[in-house]
This record gives structure tokens, C-alpha cells and sequence, in this order.
């Protein structure tokens, strides 16, 4: 066997693109004494040129983007329909028009800078103001100088095409962070400092003369308007929580707070209005600023990451429709039984059609997990989610896109019932308990003191402080903080959880489901060999310059292998491709050809069950070898799954691809493990049902459309992802691809947590028998219970700050 390597006679030619900063592999391109790898690049310089923006290059780490070469004339005439149009745009007045537009291809200052510059490159343009973290500008425009799509059209010229999908016509718009919460926080803080301020001559007993006593009324009017909006607005969750709980028929972690909270804003009304003491206002205001930021840091969520997506996330607004010969954009929404579609190379078949072509190569990877594209016939039947490779193709629509084979994957149940139960985490089952052991002993205390010792004042005292010093505010504060805390520790390490109550339910994972292709694989690589006889420098060129021509995925890992060979386009005549077979090509007078066994004239039998792919290659009819093209598997995938198995974790394999690599898969899983190959959608999502109904806790490790069952229905779906920002399926978290190796770590940490938790509330416990030991006695001030609340908080605070930050060293280390 020969390794295909290339001769060290072929020189270095080595030119670096200077408007992507990419290494031009092929012919350079030269303009105004710069290289450029592509007609794109070199085009976006001349943009920015003519419009004075070159200074973009003098930023450090400037790297533009080349802009997409799919795209073709009249690809954006839909966004100007007015169905179309008044569902992309935030705000109009006839004239002044303003988007808010996803661009998942910015990546750097460089991109802030051009895309709040697009004024200069045209003056339609009033204003654009970008929102980097979830990679989004919004862009104010004269629509009566600038069409829709003519705006979009200027964005792909200089590489930020905008996604622009399905979601944006049914009117579904992303949830816009609340910032109700931190307003709250910013009135309970004022009022609680302002208040504490104006309750220091209390605090050391000063002043008892008469103008003090009406300074001290004074200061008591001012701290109960102060504690007002505390309590209307900013405890208003809390008594909301607490009341439908009730009505419910049961006690949520909010029911003690809210009547804690009552009591202590009563008393102190109580005392105030008969001047018998201060009240406790500064307790009350303190305790609802304290509790708020911990829910803050509990409900705050990744605003750049999605997590709920359905199919509509990834089909495009509109299609390419021939009628009569002339080609029209329309919505995929207005698609309708015998509409003829015009499907271009890497474009998605929105709806379930008929072939009229003679021949297409369709990658059904996106639905049902197999690799390999299918080729299909004229009359075939192409479902919708396959994706067009090769030229473009016409296909009659049989069936509307709501009514397709992809869309009856959602109606399953799995999409339909919620995994987020606030009752069933760990907090909400320690306060079924908590909150009512605490009620029973505030209730007796006051009968005692009420009925046996005839004290009423001391029994409302006493009831009272039981409740604060008790106040399940630490069992909130343990379980927000230390999730919240994780939330970031799992953020820092590439690993994305949707909410606390993901990490809750990862905790409890003892069975682990993954997909193959593109998430224990990966995505764009290959381990590619070349068996045959030696390869000339000549020879080398001709095959990276034929297969450079196609966009079978094929030919693009065998371009990519053969990176380091200069190919040129100019010397190739007369290429031709015929799908699923190969293509050849005119190199002077020599021909060229590359692709099955049967196309280049070898003897060997294509077996279809051959755990690799093969790509022959034949020189004027002479057959010089074939590429053996296998997946290649992530580097740490062994230890993975060792890891997995030692922790008392099951593993199991489901793909939609065909049965290879058997070879390299038994021995990393196990001979006793369940490999499942040719998997379809809903079979993925039966399978993890059945581990369920068997009393599993199951995570699904997926990263395509077809997995997007199996994922919803499992307790916990982990979508892989090399870039995050990429669209990936509804889930409860998302993982970048690179860091799959930690997932034994992750589900160590969540298991952690849930421990911490526990930990920090016999903290806590510890705190609540002291002071109830005192609270029963009616010897406990408010005042000071309301010190041992915040220390007690404190306490819980720094502990699990510490220990959930030591759990994370100790198991992702990497």
C-alpha cells in the first residue's frame, strides 16, 4: 500500500489570500498588488475599496470572509413580497425601515467595524448597530431607496450572509431577555440601603428627647414608603408562586417566604402605627433583595445559544419555482400540490416532491443520519430535508410542506409533554418537608404563647422570627447558587445546559445513547489512503484539479486531503459528472477520470457492505489505484467510553448510516454493547422509550434533524456541535464537538452538585435550630434574625461558590 503523498519536487507556491487570510490552493488571483484565493475575496476588496473602507484591513486581526459562491441572482426577490416583508422587518413608517438579522458568520472586532460602516457602502443605509454575542445587527434603511433583498443582497457581497428561515414567516421570534428581574433587584437594593441608613439611630438606641421622637416618626414614614414598592413590585413573585402552589393544593418553597415576608411587613406596620418599637422594614426589604439575586443568577440563561427548534429552524423562506420556463421565488408556506421547484447544489427540499430530472444525488444526512448521498431517478419520490448535491434539479411538489414525511416526526407525543418540573427537583422534594416541619412549629409556638402564657405581642414575635429564622431562604439560596454556579463552571468548559434543571436531570443519567456520523465522527475529516502505483507530480495535479470540480462530499475530503498540490482550473476542458457514478475531464490531450470502480474501468467487486468508501482513479484509461476514504473518529472517543462503562454508565450506539467500522466500533463500545445501524427517525425515538419504560434515565448524544426525536424524548438531549452558533436541534444542551471527551466529567459534576446541594442545607439546618431555639422563646428579635438570615445566606453562598468550583478542577481536568 502507498501512502498518496506529494513528491518533493512540486515547489512551494504558497500565497495567502489578503482579504480572508486563507492560503490560495489555487490559481491566485492578483489585484492592486495583492493576492486573493478567489473571484469573492478579490471582489469584496474592490467594494470596500471604492467606498474608502480599506482601512478594515489595518485592524488588528482583520480576517474578512469570502462571500458564498452559491449565491445567484433574484436569490433574496422574495423578501420584497409583502407576506414576506412584514414578517422580516422590526419597524417601518413608510420610509424608515429597521431589521433585526441573525449573521452566524460574524466572528471578530473586524466584523463590528465593517458591518456599523455599511452606511459608506451605501447611503441608504442610516444606521447599523450590532449585537455581537448573539451575532445580530440591526440595520435602519430607507425603504424607498433600498429594497429588502437588496439589502440582503449587500450583506452576502461582503460574506455575512443572513439566515433567514422558515421561523421568520410563521412570525416565531426569539425570547428577548426579561429585564423585569433586574429592575426589581435595583429597587429592593435601594430601598434596603436606604432604609438600614435611616434606621442606624435605632440600631444604638440614640436620641429619646422629644425632637428626636419626631425625627424617629419621621424616619419610620420614610422607611414604610420606602418598603412599599418592595412589597407591591419587587415581592410580587414570590406572593404570585405562593398563590397558585395553593391552588394547586400544595406548598412550594415560596409559601413560607411570602407569609414570612407578611408578617414581618405587618408587624412592623403594627409597630409603627402604635410607636411601640421600629419595626423590622430594613429585614424585610434585605430579604427580598437577597432572595431576588439568587433567583437573578437561578433564570438567567445563555442569550446567544437556542435550544427549542423545530424543523421550521432550518427550511428557507422561500424556493425557486419554473412556471412557463420563467423562475419566480415563492414562500415554502405558499408551496402547493404540482408547484414545479428548481433545487440548487447544497439547497434543502422544503416538501415531500417527484423527481423530474433525469438524475440527482440526494443527502438525506440531515434526516436520516446516512452519510452517503443516494442517487435517485427521474419519477423517484425525495422526501423533504434531503439536500441537492450536484447540479440543480426540478422536482414536482406532492405533498405541502406542513403535510411532509419530516413534519410527522414532531407530531410524536416526545414533542408535546414538558421535561421541566419544577416539583420534582431537588429543592421542591426537601421543602414538601421543609416548608410544612416550619409552619407546624411557628403555628405551635403561637398557640402556646397566644393560649397557655396570655402573650399575645410575644406570640405574634415569636411566630414571626420562627418564620424568618427558618425561612427556607437558605434551601433557595443552596440550590440557585450552587446551579448557578455550575451553569457558568459548564459555560467556561463548553458545555451549554439549557437550564437547572438539565444539570438536576444529568445528575441522575445512567444510560447513554450516541448517534455516529457527525457526533462521535468527524464532521469535515477523513482518514483517506491511497493503494495503487506511484503518482507524478503531473498525475497529482490532475486529480486534485478534476476532483476540485464536484461538490460530492467525496471529492471535497479528497480536495482537502490533497490540500498541499497546486490544482488549476484553467488547463481542464470538457468535464462532465454523471451522479453516483463519477466524472472525468479533458487535461490536454490526456483524459482523466476518477470515481467507482465500474466508471473508471477496474476490475473489483463494489461491495456495499465494505466497511470503507473507495474512489478510483484512471489516466488515459489506465487505472492507478483508488483513495480508501474511512470516517475518522474523535481522537479521545475511547476513553470516553471506558470512562462511561467504569462509572456504571451503558452505552449504545444508533446510526442511520450503514453498518461500517464494525471493525473499530465493537471493541470501543463492548463486545456486549447494542450497535443499531440504519435507524430511522422514529425508530431512534421508540428505542430511547423503551430504556426509559425500563427504568433508565437516558441521555441522547445527537447533532442532526433525525436525532432530534430521540433527543426531545430522552431525560436529558446532548446536541453536539462544532460551532455553537451553529442551528442544532431542539435539546437540553449543547456541547462543542471538541469537548465530547468530558462528558464523563459532566455528568461527575452535575452528580456533584446535586451532593453540594444537600451539603449546604444541613449547613443551613444548623443555623435555622439555633435560632429556632431562641425564636420559640420569644428572646429573638427580628433584628437579629434578620442578621442570621443574610449571615446563614452568606455562609451558603461562599460554600457553594467553593466547593462547586473545586468539583469542576477535579473532574474536568483535562
Amino acid at each position: 500500500m502507498n501512502i498518496l503523498t506529494p513528491p518533493e519536487a512540486i515547489p512551494d507556491t504558497r500565497h495567502v489570500c489578503y482579504h480572508c487570510g486563507e492560503d490560495c490552493r489555487d490559481e491566485v488571483l492578483h489585484s492592486d498588488a495583492h493576492d486573493f484565493c478567489c473571484e469573492g475575496c478579490m471582489t469584496v476588496y474592490g467594494l470596500l475599496k471604492d467606498s474608502d473602507l480599506c482601512q478594515y484591513y489595518a485592524i488588528e486581526g482583520a480576517q474578512g470572509i469570502s462571500p458564498d459562491s452559491s449565491f445567484y441572482k433574484g436569490k433574496y426577490d422574495h423578501l420584497d413580497l409583502p407576506e414576506v416583508y412584514g414578517s422580516m422587518i422590526e419597524f417601518t413608517d413608510g420610509r424608515l425601515t429597521t431589521v433585526y438579522w441573525y449573521l452566524p458568520k460574524m466572528h471578530c472586532s473586524s466584523c463590528i467595524w465593517l458591518l456599523e460602516h455599511l452606511y459608506r457602502l451605501n447611503p441608504a443605509v442610516r444606521s447599523s448597530v450590532v449585537n455581537f454575542p448573539e451575532k445580530k445587527v440591526r440595520i435602519t434603511f430607507n425603504a424607498t431607496a433600498l429594497r429588502l433583498s437588496e439589502l440582503a443582497a449587500l450583506l452576502t457581497g461582503i460574506g455575512y450572509e443572513p439566515y433567514l428561515s422558515m421561523d421568520d414567516l410563521s412570525g416565531k421570534k426569539a425570547n428577548k431577555w426579561n429585564r423585569t428581574r433586574l429592575y426589581k433587584i435595583g429597587i429592593a437594593g435601594f430601598a434596603f440601603g436606604n432604609i438600614m441608613m435611616l434606621s442606624f439611630p435605632e440600631y444604638f438606641h440614640l436620641g429619646q428627647n422629644t425632637s428626636d421622637q419626631n425625627l424617629r416618626t419621621l424616619f419610620g414614614a420614610l422607611n414604610l414608603a420606602l418598603s412599599l414598592p418592595v412589597l407591591f413590585y419587587c415581592a410580587a413573585d414570590f406572593y404570585k408562586s405562593a398563590w397558585s402552589a395553593l391552588k394547586g393544593r400544595y406548598l412550594n418553597i415560596d409559601a413560607p417566604i411570602a407569609l414570612a415576608l407578611s408578617c414581618v411587613f405587618l408587624i412592623s406596620l403594627y409597630q409603627l402605627a402604635t410607636q411601640t418599637g421600629p419595626g423590622y422594614l430594613d429585614s424585610f426589604a434585605g430579604a427580598v433583595f437577597f432572595m431576588l439575586v439568587g433567583r437573578y443568577f437561578q433564570d438567567k440563561t445563555y442569550a446567544g445559544v437556542s435550544f427549542d427548534r423545530d424543523y421550521k429552524s432550518y427550511f428557507p423562506i422561500a424556493i425557486s419555482i419554473l412556471d412557463n420556463g420563467q423562475e419566480t421565488r415563492k414562500p415554502i408556506t405558499d408551496l402547493q400540490k404540482g408547484d414545479r421547484m428548481l433545487v440548487r447544489n447544497e439547497e434543502l427540499i422544503p416538501a415531500d416532491a417527484v423527481l423530474q430530472s433525469p438524475v440527482a444525488m440526494i443527502d438525506y444526512s440531515f434526516v436520516s443520519g446516512e452519510s452517503q448521498p443516494i442517487e435517485r431517478r427521474k419519477g423517484d419520490t425525495i422526501y423533504a430535508g434531503g439536500k441537492q448535491k450536484g447540479t440543480a434539479i426540478e422536482l414536482e411538489v406532492l405533498r405541502e410542506t406542513s403535510q411532509s414525511y419530516l413534519t410527522q416526526l414532531w407530531n410524536d407525543e416526545a414533542f408535546t409533554h414538558e421535561k421541566d418540573d419544577a416539583n420534582k427537583s431537588l429543592a421542591a422534594r426537601i421543602n414538601r418537608y421543609f416548608s410544612l416541619t416550619v409552619l407546624g412549629i411557628a403555628a405551635v409556638t403561637f398557640l402556646i404563647w397566644f393560649f397557655v402564657f396570655k402573650n399575645p405581642e410575644t406570640a405574634f414575635l415569636a411566630f414571626t422570627t420562627t418564620l424568618l429564622v427558618a425561612c427556607p431562604c437558605a434551601l433557595l439560596l443552596s440550590s440557585t447558587f450552587t446551579n448557578g454556579n455550575l451553569l457558568s463552571v459548564f459555560s467556561r468548559n463548553r458545555f451549554y445546559p439549557k437550564n437547572a434543571h438539565s444539570i438536576e436531570r444529568l445528575a441522575q443519567i445512567n444510560a447513554v445513547v450516541f448517534d455516529k456520523t457527525g457526533t462521535i465522527t468527524l464532521p469535515d475529516d477523513a482518514e483517506i489512503n491511497f493503494t495503487g502505483a506511484p503518482s507524478t507530480r503531473e498525475e497529482l495535479v490532475m486529480t486534485k484539479s478534476l476532483v476540485g470540480q464536484s461538490s460530492h462530499p467525496l471529492s471535497r475530503l479528497l480536495a482537502k486531503h490533497l490540500a498541499d498540490v497546486p490544482a488549476s482550473r484553467r488547463v481542464l476542458s470538457g468535464f462532465s459528472e454523471i451522479s453516483g457514478k463519477g466524472m472525468m475531464a479533458q487535461w490536454g490531450l490526456r483524459t482523466v477520470k476518477a470515481g467507482s470502480a465500474s466508471w473508471v474501468g477496474a476490475n473489483a467487486a463494489e461491495n456495499p457492505e465494505q466497511q470503507s468508501s473507495r474512489v478510483y482513479v484512471a489516466i488515459d484509461d489506465i487505472v492507478k489505484g483508488y483513495f480508501t476514504i474511512r470516517s475518522k473518529y474523535r481522537p479521545e472517543l475511547p476513553e470516553t467510553l471506558a470512562t462511561l462503562r467504569k462509572a456504571g454508565i451503558r452505552t449504545y450506539l444508533l446510526s442511520g448510516d450503514r453498518p461500517t467500522d464494525l471493525d473499530v466500533l465493537n471493541p470501543l463500545f463492548g463486545q456486549n454493547a447494542l450497535l443499531l445501524f440504519n435507524q430511522k427517525p422514529e425508530q431512534k425515538l421508540d428505542f430511547v422509550r423503551d430504556l426509559q419504560q425500563k427504568g433508565s434515565h437516558v441521555l441522547m448524544v445527537g447533532d442532526g434533524l433525525n436525532d432530534a426525536g430521540a433527543l426531545r424524548q430522552s431525560d436529558v438531549g446532548l446536541a453536539v456541535s462544532d460551532d455553537i452558533n451553529n442551528f442544532s436541534p431542539s435539546c437540553d444542551a449543547i456541547v462543542e464537538g471538541s469537548q465530547l471527551s468530558l462528558l464523563p466529567g459532566y455528568i461527575s459534576l452535575a452528580r456533584s452538585g446535586q451532593r453540594i446541594i444537600r451539603q449546604s442545607f444541613a449547613i443551613s439546618l444548623i443555623y435555622n435550630i439555633l435560632g429556632l431555639s431562641f425564636a420559640v422563646t420569644g428572646h429573638l428579635s427580628p433584628v437579629i434574625a434578620a442578621i442570621l438570615m443574610p449571615v446563614s445566606s452568606i455562609t451558603i453562598v461562599a460554600f457553594t461558590t467553593l466547593a462547586s468550583n473545586a468539583a469542576a478542577k477535579r473532574y474536568l481536568k483535562n
